[in-house]
């Protein structure tokens, strides 16, 4: 017999893959009943899921009605940028501030300041590096052939694998929630395209290699060409949707 809680944990997150997906399309009310039905499931784990995706952020609770899938705008996508760049740039400032680190301004990025920023992450040993590697050139090989659904899910295991090495539960829950939010939003922007191959990132082991050598102005820069790519592809794209009105 699945536990209640499982049962809960597990529709919340085919609910967020169906949002992720663009099957539960931003804007759409929908109701307990409906998805428990869908499910096959009693009411109460759906309503438990329900909410949490509320707290998530990614369904508005609509009064006596039910639920709405909650539709972020380019200035949320934008404010989502600057948020992830503003903590990832505290945490490498961090490091860069490392008594370790800075002992030698001269001393080249990924020498012997590595071990200070490996311990600052969290530690990258050979067994992680090798999981989030995985994780990279998966995200990568799906974003050059510009296939959205296996890239989506491969880029979030690789940031939220990432961020984990923090060793801060709660940077790597926020920072895995604004990953979430950011796909909600691109995802349905990005599908206006005929075709995704060459335009998605696919930086991810350039932006691991920077981590892995304790290079935390490489890593900032890293993140910083992504967001800067991100905006632009979503910005022109909704440019492209007004003039089209």
């Amino acid at each position: 017999m699945i536990k209640r809680s499982t049962l809960r944990s597990q529709i919340a997150t085919a609910l967020r893959d169906e949002i992720l997906a663009g099957r539960l399309a931003t804007g759409r009310d929908f109701t307990v009943k409906e998805i428990a039905e869908q499910y096959g499931v009693s009411a109460t784990p759906v309503r438990e899921a329900l909410v949490d995706l509320a707290a998530q952020g990614l369904l508005d609770v609509e009064q006596h009605r039910g639920f709405r899938v909650h539709e972020f705008t380019l200035a949320d996508y934008r404010a989502m940028c600057e948020a992830g760049q503003l903590v990832v740039d505290g945490v490498f400032q961090r490091i860069e501030r490392d008594p370790e680190h800075a002992a030698d301004p001269a001393r080249p990025p990924g020498s012997a300041g590595t071990s200070a920023a490996r311990r600052a992450l969290g530690g990258l040993g050979p067994e992680a590096l090798a999981s989030v590697r995985r994780r990279a050139d998966a995200a990568e090989r799906a974003a050059r052939a510009g296939d959205l659904d296996v890239l989506i899910a491969y880029d979030l295991r690789f940031w939220r694998e990432l961020s984990g090495l923090l060793g801060n539960p709660y940077i790597c829950d926020f920072l895995d929630r604004l990953r979430v939010q950011c796909w909600v939003f691109a995802v349905p922007v990005l599908r206006r395209h005929a075709s995704l191959r060459g335009r998605l990132w696919s930086g991810h082991n350039a932006l691991l290699d920077a981590v892995a050598a304790g290079d935390a102005p490489a890593a900032r820069e890293v993140i910083a060409t992504y967001n800067q790519h991100a905006l632009a592809q979503v910005g022109a794209a909704e440019t492209a949707e007004e003039k089209d009105i």
